[in-house]
């Protein structure tokens, strides 16, 4: 399946590679490109992309902005964004705002491709040394729903009881499980649990 990308970026030099790039990749393909969250919101009216790749700061809308006026469409494209700070803070910002992949623009190209795969296939990504250091910062990168299914999970509830307890297809809280493995760089619901409760973001089990 071709995955059709906008790209958003400020400068034209880095565009044009991020373009140069993502052209190599069979599966991929840029259907449009944006100098400016405005410009891309206009875009996506018209050309209907999968997903976005954006800046996180340009003049005008930035691409934190971007991706919360993004949530508000009918069919919202997933969204990834790139960026040169590796501000803890940003990373809480990103996720509240509905943002799925979240890299350093050095990263290698083969990243940034595989991202895409990876968030187009309903996966959220974050860059493993963004998450590390997220987590040194004592930034809490879950959501308020994932905190509660991660501390009902820490007592051993079951994926069925949780559902019941919170009114939730089990699907649903799988979904949500998965994620917050992804944000946590970490392969299944103990660990995840684990860490956010040895972080604080969840209460301990007496």
């Amino acid at each position: 399946m071709m995955i059709k990308v906008l790209l958003v970026e400020d400068q034209a030099m880095v565009l044009g590679a991020l373009r140069a790039l993502l052209d190599l990749e069979k599966d991929i393909r840029t259907v449009a490109t944006a100098s400016n969250g405005r410009e891309a919101l206009e875009i996506c009216d018209n050309c209907s992309p999968d997903l976005v790749v954006s800046d996180i700061e340009m003049p005008g809308m930035t691409g934190l902005e971007l991706a919360e006026q993004l949530q508000r469409l009918i069919n919202p494209p997933k969204v990834v964004m790139l960026t040169t700070f590796s501000r803890s803070g940003y990373i809480r910002r990103a996720l509240n705002a509905g943002v799925n992949g979240y890299l350093l623009k050095d990263a290698p190209p083969s990243q940034l491709a595989s991202c895409i795969r990876q968030v187009s296939a309903g996966k959220t990504v974050v860059a493993p040394e963004l998450v590390q250091q997220a987590l040194k910062c004592g930034d809490n990168p879950l959501s308020t729903k994932e905190q509660k299914i991660l501390q009902l999970a820490y007592t051993g509830k079951t994926t069925e009881e949780i559902a019941r307890e919170i009114s939730l297809s089990p699907g649903t809280i799988r979904n949500y499980i998965h994620s917050s493995c992804q944000k946590l760089n970490v392969s299944n619901r103990v660990e995840a649990a684990r860490l956010a409760q040895n972080y604080g973001w969840i209460e301990p089990v007496e």
